[in-house]
């Protein structure tokens, strides 16, 4: 029979970014449900708005009407540049901001939900004003209505620029949009025609933003005749078109399922599936309530489900900081990290996001992911040349992130603050110690024998015993799995 402490450590990685050091004894004794309704009150309240925009360029992009975009054209070379250069800089502070609050917010449930959505509703853009708007419309409804997360997400300057909408005009009609709001957000491939798509890019004719990000209709743009989409036919808008979207039950159904995969298991059970996205339809796509369905069902906590995911590479490395709390000096290797391991916050390989599962895993990334635990405890020098994920631009975007995402050759500098992880042991007898530090770093059962790790770490005192066996358990492929 599971424990508690196995349970709750199975629901803070799926429902979160993994236990902190200090929540440790609390897991020991906290039923599942318990947690569930803390993790619940600590991301009700609304979430800050994350700005971490440069001031010069708050005072030229946000100050600016549209009828000065004449003057933002003038600039001379040595502007744009220095524009270009902090717009970099912006989205790679964004990034630490947003992996900070993944690692130290209370709102653990939220942040976890809005990292799903920042895989779901895939946009690169290296517009730091864009990029912050479109994360703060995902965090804010994260847990709320969809269709108030769809509609928001539609309208964002983000998204309309990354999916060409600024080129969908009457007569000339951009499909970008249209296509991958139905194949991708929504319904899902195979569940609509091209027919669907044509008459439904017509309907977002006009849709644009200004150059504050401000959604922006262009009447003069728009196609204002009769559309058929789904069988639905009228003067059809594009609100709704995405209302009508959202009518159709497989949308419930694709959905459901891509957050079954995400936070159950990746063997996804058909019958659990419908039966969640029957309520999720009934509730009219309120995800807080879908997602109480999953975490307070007893199914969720089956040992089939436990320790069968691949950590993404944010999920490990904030995961590592979160049980283990540290201070790092060269804040720019987090961002070097994420190029190596293959995920870096807000560069998506393309807009259908990160595929996840295997794909996490090949020859390179797997020695490096090992490796991770001694790198943050020593000197040692990161210099692991990352490969490119840049399929949308023929590799023109890739300098842009290598300038934004960190350069190998120095080492991660970080202090890690054991105090609270060396307390949760104080008690536990020497014999015992690495079978306990086991449980609360690995939800499989390790591969291994527990003297394997003994022999391998430092017995010179009992202080450093804990700290080296337990990088040493951070070091195996069972650490990967959550």
């Amino acid at each position: 029979m599971l424990t508690n402490q196995v349970k709750n450590q199975h629901l803070m990685w799926r429902a979160g970014f993994g236990p902190a050091a200090a929540q440790l004894p609390q897991l020991e004794n906290i039923t599942p449900r318990e947690l569930w309704r803390a993790l619940w009150k600590a991301s009700a309240k609304d979430t800050g708005y994350l700005d971490v925009a440069d001031d010069y360029l708050k005072g030229l992009f946000m100050g600016v009407k549209e009828a000065g975009q004449q003057q933002r054209r003038d600039l001379d070379a040595e502007e744009r540049r220095m524009i270009r250069d902090k717009q970099r800089d912006g989205i790679k502070n964004l990034n630490l901001t947003w992996l900070g609050e993944m690692v130290d917010s209370p709102a653990q449930l939220r942040e976890k939900m809005a990292f799903f959505w920042h895989g779901h509703f895939a946009a690169r853009n290296i517009n730091i004003f864009y990029q912050q708007q479109l994360l703060d419309i995902i965090r804010q409804n994260a847990l709320g209505s969809f269709r108030t997360l769809l509609h928001g997400v539609s309208k964002s300057a983000a998204m309309l620029n990354f999916l060409n909408a600024a080129q969908n005009r009457k007569d000339h009609p951009n499909e970008n949009f249209a296509r991958e709001v139905m194949e991708l957000f929504t319904m899902g491939r195979g569940n609509y025609t091209e027919k669907d798509i044509k008459e439904a890019a017509r309907a977002f004719t006009g849709w644009s933003a200004n150059v504050r990000g401000e959604f922006a209709f262009r009447m003069f743009q728009h196609d204002y005749g009769t559309k058929t989409v789904l069988n639905r036919t009228g003067k059809l808008e594009g609100e709704e078109v995405l209302d009508l979207l959202l009518e159709q039950k497989q949308t419930a159904r694709y959905l459901t399922e891509k957050i079954y995969r995400f936070f159950v298991n990746e063997a996804v059970d058909k019958d659990k599936v419908e039966w969640l996205a029957g309520r999720f339809y009934a509730s009219d796509y309120h995800i807080g309530k879908l997602m109480e369905d999953i975490f307070t069902s007893d199914w969720f906590y089956e040992a089939k489900n436990i320790g069968t995911r691949i950590k993404s590479p944010i999920e490990l490395v904030a995961g590592m900081q979160r049980m283990l709390p540290m201070e790092i000096q060269n804040e720019e290797s987090l961002l070097l990290i994420q190029r190596i391991l293959g995920q870096q916050l807000f560069y998506p390989p393309n807009v259908a996001g990160w595929p996840g599962g295997k794909s996490w895993i090949d020859s390179s990334s797997l020695m490096m992911r090992l490796r991770l635990p001694q790198l943050i405890n020593d000197v040692d020098e990161l210099n692991v040349r990352p490969k490119s994920d840049d399929d949308m631009t023929g590799g023109r975007e890739e300098g842009m992130a290598r300038r934004s995402y960190g350069r190998t050759g120095r080492p991660i500098n970080a202090t890690i603050d054991w105090a609270a992880y060396l307390k949760h042991y104080e008690r536990t007898s020497r014999e015992a110690l690495v079978t306990s530090l086991q449980g609360s770093l690995l939800q499989v059962a390790p591969g291994f024998p527990a003297g394997l790790i003994a022999s391998h770490a430092d017995s010179s005192s009992r202080e450093r015993f804990i700290k080296t066996a337990t990088l040493q358990i951070m070091s195996t492929p069972e650490y990967q799995l959550c």
